[in-house]
């Protein structure tokens, strides 16, 4: 027997859920809107891989359980899992890709494809946006042209796409430099796929996900990422750094500043102490 992974896919709540109020018609300016109002409300986060909860089901059911009706975040498998739902039934056409990360790599080390990103149609308009909702603190702020070659603004900095062997790669520009983020191909990616992927990172022992806690937001001007006790407030070229001293205001951050609901996870799971373990990592 099948499983209609879509099952559970909930527009209305999901729109509740990012504060989105607009237009949902199949247009470039929705696009860009939901991507705008997904970034703003729905965290990145890996709180299930850290306190040992394997993610591997990636059905609509249980990722709109977990990021839009327990109000809790994700990571890229996650995060846009749901974008690509929420974006099919409303008639854009949606691929998802697979990646490999290199931001931040510097072990030269040819790394797995466990990043999720997605290629999207518009109807009536030639061409692909690419559209990720999932990168953390670096994380595209808005749908650029699945194309090699110009610089593309978004509402934060410029990115830009380029051939590389035998992919394409996504670079931002950072304090005037450009920086990796991952290589890419073209061709979509079964589900089960995604699903190996997925639970690679949140189960393999050395998996940064696994080993450290990591939080990010992205506002209308600013980024916000957490690592460990460290708070790293990103705006207009200039950072804020802010030391937490003890897992509970790394908690009280969580839940404040990321609008992290922890409720379910502390009714099961001692997750003050398990941070406590990871402040430094």
């Amino acid at each position: 027997m099948t499983t209609d992974v879509s099952a559970g896919v909930d527009v209305r709540a999901y729109c509740a859920r990012i504060g989105y109020h607009g237009p949902t018609e199949p247009t470039v300016d929705t696009l860009h809107a939901l991507v705008a109002a997904h970034n703003r409300a729905i965290p990145f986060e890996n709180l299930d891989p850290l306190l040992g909860i394997p993610v591997g089901d990636l059905g609509a059911g249980a990722l709109f359980d977990k990021l839009v009706h327990r109000r809790r975040g994700g990571y890229c498998f996650e995060q846009n899992g749901v974008m690509g739902y929420v974006l099919s039934e409303l008639g854009f056409g949606v691929q998802r890709l697979a990646g490999r990360v290199l931001w931040m790599n510097t072990s030269g080390v040819l790394p797995a494809q466990t990043h999720e990103t997605l290629a999207v149609t518009v109807p009536g308009v030639a061409g692909q946006w690419l559209v990720d909702v999932g990168f953390g603190g670096q994380t595209l702020s808005s749908p650029i042209r699945l194309e090699t070659g110009p610089v593309q603004q978004t509402r934060h900095e410029p990115y830009r796409l380029t051939e590389h062997e035998d992919a394409l790669l996504l670079e931002a520009q950072i304090r005037g430099e450009w920086q990796r983020l991952y290589t890419f191909t073209t061709c979509p990616k079964p589900q089960i796929d995604l699903e190996v992927g997925s639970w690679y990172v949140s189960t393999y022992p050395k998996s940064g996900f696994v080993v450290g806690l990591s939080a990010a937001l992205v506002t209308n001007d600013a980024r916000w990422n957490l690592r460990g006790r460290n708070l790293a407030i990103h705006s207009g070229g200039e950072t804020e750094r802010i030391r937490f001293d003890t897992a509970g205001e790394v908690l009280t951050a969580l839940t404040e500043r990321f609008g992290i609901d922890l409720s379910d996870l502390e009714d099961r799971y001692d997750v003050e102490a398990r941070v406590h373990e990871v402040l430094d990592n």
